[in-house]
Order: C-alpha cells, then sequence, then structure tokens
C-alpha cells in the first residue's frame, strides 16, 4: 500500500523535473520578493540571490538524478553475464 503511494512522489520524466523545477521557482521568487520587502537594500538582494540560487542548485540535481537512473536502467540487462 505504502509502494503504490510512494510511487507517485518519484519523478520518471524530463518533463516532470522541469514543472517541479517551475514549482519552485515561483516559490523562490515570491519567498524572495518577501525578502525584498522587509529586508530594504543589500541584505534583501542578498537572500533573494540566495532563494533563486537554490532552485538552480537543486533543479541541476534533479535532472543530474534522472540521467543517472535512465544510465543505469539501460546498463542493468547488459552487465548481466549469461550463466551456461
Amino acid at each position: 500500500m505504502f509502494r503504490k503511494i510512494g510511487r507517485l512522489f518519484v519523478i520518471k520524466t524530463r518533463t516532470e523535473a522541469y514543472l517541479i523545477i517551475y514549482a519552485l521557482a515561483l516559490g523562490a521568487t515570491a519567498r524572495g520578493s518577501a525578502y525584498l520587502t522587509q529586508y530594504p537594500g543589500w541584505g534583501g538582494k542578498l537572500l533573494f540571490l540566495a532563494c533563486t540560487g537554490a532552485v538552480f542548485l537543486a533543479g541541476a540535481k534533479i535532472l543530474d538524478a534522472l540521467r543517472y537512473e535512465r544510465e543505469r536502467r539501460e546498463a542493468a540487462p547488459s552487465s548481466r553475464s549469461p550463466t551456461s
């Protein structure tokens, strides 16, 4: 039961990854704009930059993980040696 629910939260395709990254970016810019109003000046700008920079790092990690999983899936059948 928990496995079926858990599979809903697995990113399987690049399209799903881009949608997740887009949602993260929307949240980060909303949080960053709140920082700009709460901390005017350089402090707010640096916090805004940190919010958006975190999205770039997370997005790159998500896309790299998808590529790694695809390569591992493709290499798995060829790495098996036939037993005679």
